[in-house]
């Protein structure tokens, strides 16, 4: 109420300037003026097409929920490719809480995209994002990285704040 009662005010000083209708904080006033002595009855603002206005434009750019570069998608298809994968629709990313850092990546079949999990397609293979890890993978990279030791899934993550020494966990 008291947010109203400050508008109407600040309306009212603007009136005697703009008669009829004032443009107060980017939004258009329609003032309706009782008897002669011009006070305020009502005020009125358009926020239908505020509204459209603010869907039409972004603010800010999209970034990508998560990146797979041509070694990762080979490997996703090779391992979508295997009789093991059938009926499942892709691979589903996630965290959860485990090693000494706090957060840990996991890996599983997806069968189906839950209604919140985020679906990234890129060069013919899906990866759902579950929808806990959304805000924690935003902006990744998933490579695929073979050596003379290991073979494994490697996210590049711009949000980690730290890691732990052997590299298995991390927190944001």
């Amino acid at each position: 109420m008291k947010i109203k009662t400050s508008l109407l005010f600040l309306i009212t000083l603007y009136k005697k300037h703009i008669p009829g209708s004032c443009i107060l904080f980017g939004w258009e006033y329609h003032l309706r003026y009782k008897n002669n002595k011009q006070k305020v009855k009502m005020a009125t603002k358009s926020i239908a097409s505020a509204t459209v206005r603010a869907v039409k434009k972004r603010i800010l750019p999209s970034r990508a929920a998560l990146i797979l570069t041509p070694s990762a998608v080979q490997k996703v298809k090779e391992i979508m490719s295997k009789e093991e994968a059938k009926g499942f629709i892709g691979l589903k990313v996630g965290v959860r809480q485990r090693g000494c850092n706090g957060l840990s990546y996991t890996l599983d079949y997806a069968s189906t995209k839950g209604k919140l999990d985020e679906e990234v397609k890129q060069d013919g293979v899906t990866i759902i994002i579950d929808k806990k890890a959304q805000l924690t993978l935003l902006g990744t990279e998933m490579d695929f990285v073979k050596d003379k030791l290991s073979a494994e899934f490697v996210f590049n993550n711009p949000n980690i704040k730290g890691t732990c020494g052997c590299g298995e966990s991390f927190s944001i």
